[in-house]
């Protein structure tokens, strides 16, 4: 609380020089704060530099923001509308699909770019170890303001802003890297069930192991990469060093007492604050062409024959 009590001062002191109009511009990536955040962030218990965690979900247009208490676990802080995105449900294939990638990426400091020419913005990291098993290909796909997307996941200015911030102060406090986990939609067993032939449906119940992990342990798992596939809470080696395409090793696996927080933080842990918003993307357009490619996917099965570049196993090769 002394941090959100220090942060506080600090944004009325950027107030009052902000009113003179002879005073310095602050550069978009050194914003601090809005008020209303800081407030929020104390009263759900949580340091504005303490680690965060990101989950982006491509057919309600959204992006969650988690952020970890003293517990260990992380707690729901935002969720904010996607702007736009383009491409469909389904992960990026090769440089120019204009798709917006899923999976599990990591973002590092290096990762940030505070001089976009999107407003603020951090590369995502696409391709990571897993796209590359499967030969995909790509470059600067971020996470960025201006609303414009061409295989990117684009926010208002307003709101990359607050997102850039939340980063930026996690990566000041010394959280060395933070995870974006980008699904196709929220992966409850109803949803992933209405695609159970759709070509990507083998690799969407593989990304589904992390969405579980989290909802049940409120913990980001760690993803490793071997067998041209995902494989999620393991303990990596210590040279941390695995094949992605090279058969698996004997991983261990973490055991977490599921979640729950403590008894009097029930309604903090289950409350879910929507910030308001455009959405280019309308998700019963995307969830109707995905249905529509889904019974292409049944064709297929049928008849034996494969979309370019899909594997009956829905992996790309």
């Amino acid at each position: 609380m002394v941090r959100v009590r220090t942060a506080l001062a600090a944004f009325a002191l950027v107030g009052v020089l902000g009113s003179c109009s002879s005073g310095p511009q602050i550069p978009p990536a050194e914003q601090p704060l809005e008020k209303e955040a800081l407030m929020l962030l104390g009263r759900k218990g949580m340091d504005p530099t303490a680690p965060v965690f990101i989950r982006i979900f491509k057919e309600e247009s959204e992006l969650e923001v988690w952020k970890a208490r003293d517990d260990g676990r992380f707690y729901h802080f935002k969720t904010y509308p996607i702007c736009n995105w383009s491409g469909e449900l389904g992960p990026k294939l090769v440089q120019g699909d204009k798709q917006a990638p899923e999976g599990f990426y990591t973002i590092t400091p290096e990762q940030m770019k505070p001089d976009s020419q999107f407003h603020v913005a951090f590369n995502l990291g696409f391709p990571n170890a897993y796209d590359r098993s499967q030969h995909r290909t790509g470059k600067a796909i971020m996470v960025h303001g201006k609303c414009k997307s061409a295989g990117c996941y684009a926010m208002t200015d307003a709101l990359s802003e607050e997102i850039y911030a939340l980063a930026r102060e996690a990566f000041k406090a010394g959280q060395p890297s933070f995870e974006i986990h980008a699904f196709p939609f929220r992966m409850t067993d109803e949803k992933l069930a209405r695609f159970k032939r759709h070509r990507w449906y083998r690799f969407w119940a593989m990304l589904k192991q992390g969405y579980d992990y989290f909802e049940i342990n409120r913990v980001p798992p760690t993803v490793a990469v071997c067998e041209h596939r995902y494989v999620v809470n393991v303990v990596l080696p210590a040279s941390g060093s695995i094949d992605p395409k090279g058969r698996c090793p004997a991983f261990q696996r973490p055991v977490l007492e599921p979640f729950a927080p403590r008894p009097t933080e029930w309604q903090i842990a289950q409350e879910r604050i929507t910030v308001r918003g455009p959405k280019v993307r309308n998700a019963a357009e995307v969830a109707a062409v995905s249905m529509s490619e889904a019974e292409a996917g049944a064709d297929v099965i049928r008849t034996g024959a494969l979309p370019s570049g899909a594997s009956a196993l829905g992996f790309s090769q």
